[in-house]
């Protein structure tokens, strides 16, 4: 944290986080995690909104003209079951990024109208793998990888209410490792919806009166293209957007700097450059960092920033759009891990920003 000062994060908060990132919410099914999102945030807020696909938007000021969007976003990648063989064993497909060189031997939810199943991605023990005639090991693919619930056949899966198009999430759940890390499954991106969260907390504990309408938007489906960005960013035209996702440790090894830069847990939140990201309001976040001593870094894209925030950038007639990323270890599997530090410090970052912006801030180039 900037300064060494104490804690933004109270008891409520972390309760709050830890119980936000242990519940499902699968891209496409993001329901449940949106009810407790919407209902910690209420307290914070004047009212809220719901669009056709479940993206949710907390707002202050409603009756501003001048708009503010803080964004993240809910889902969390998981798989759709696509096949149920006569052996009673499920063929999954990804829904979103997963990952399928991880999955052997994880613990997962399928999700069915009846409840949850429990159920377990099998794969064969080292002894008996077949081998291929160059002695090669099998490698997990999305093809070969499989679901054992205990069921012995098609009918035993269908009768505890499993079907073609069930959802299942992995299990693994938050724990806190030694040196304030933080570990969970689909961190990327509750952990952004949990930070826009606090900023409006801090808002509306600090008594602090903005002069435009904030709009708080956790949106849905950002696993599979931006789809929810996309929707909400036309519903509520903003004037400006701020939106937070997580990025790259690129410290662990078999990442290459060269490629992805330098970013590492601990460094502070990261300020991206590139072509969706508007430079003035980019500058005015990194003039704020310096000016309230908040530790950042930077980041360079090419073309697409891969979050919510080219959805916003490019939608309406041009939203100018900053991206404030988290740096995260091991992304897209169910071991994601953030630094505390970082996380109260983007808070922060975001925060602090707020207050520098006014209607009558200039954001055009020329």
């Amino acid at each position: 944290m900037s300064k060494k000062q104490k804690s933004i994060l109270n008891k409520e908060s972390l309760a709050f986080l830890k119980d936000y990132l242990n519940n499902p919410s699968p891209t496409g099914f993001e329901k449940e995690g949106q009810k407790l999102w919407l209902k910690y945030l209420t307290p914070y807020i004047d009212e809220h909104q719901v669009d056709a696909y479940g993206s949710v938007v907390g707002i202050i000021n409603p009756k501003a003209p001048f708009k503010v969007v803080i964004e993240a976003h809910a889902d969390e990648i998981s798989w759709f079951v696509n096949y149920i063989s006569p052996e009673g064993l499920i063929y999954v497909i990804r829904n979103g990024g997963s990952d399928q060189q991880i999955a052997p031997s994880k613990r997962v939810n399928i999700h069915t109208e009846k409840g949850i199943v429990k159920a377990v991605f099998g794969w064969p023990a080292i002894h008996t793998r077949l081998r291929s005639g160059d002695g090669k090991e099998p490698q997990p693919k999305v093809e070969n990888i499989f679901l054992d619930c205990g069921a012995r056949s098609r009918k035993e899966v269908e009768d505890l209410g499993i079907h073609v198009g069930c959802v299942a999430t992995f299990e693994d759940g938050f724990e806190e490792l030694s040196y304030d890390y933080f570990i969970c499954r689909a961190i990327d991106n509750r952990i952004g919806g949990f930070m826009i969260a606090e900023v409006a907390r801090l808002l509306k504990e600090k008594k602090q009166e903005l002069p435009f309408g904030l709009y708080i938007v956790n949106a849905v489906q950002e696993e599979v293209g931006l789809r929810g960005a996309e929707m909400i960013a036309k519903r509520i035209k903003p004037d400006v957007a701020i939106i937070t996702d997580v990025t790259h440790d690129t410290t662990t090894p078999m990442i290459n700097k060269n490629i992805e830069g330098e970013i590492k847990c601990g460094g502070g939140p990261s300020i991206t450059y590139g072509p969706a990201v508007h430079n003035i309001l980019r500058d005015l976040i990194i003039k704020t960092a310096k000016k309230n001593e908040i530790p950042y870094q930077l980041h360079a894209v090419s073309r697409s920033t891969g979050t919510d925030t080219d959805a916003f950038a490019y939608s309406n007639d041009g939203t100018p759009s900053a991206l404030i990323s988290l740096p995260l270890r091991y992304m897209h599997t169910t071991v994601e891990m953030v630094k505390r530090d970082d996380i109260e410090n983007t808070i922060q970052l975001i925060y602090q920003t707020l207050l520098q912006i006014t209607p009558k801030t200039n954001f055009k180039y020329l």
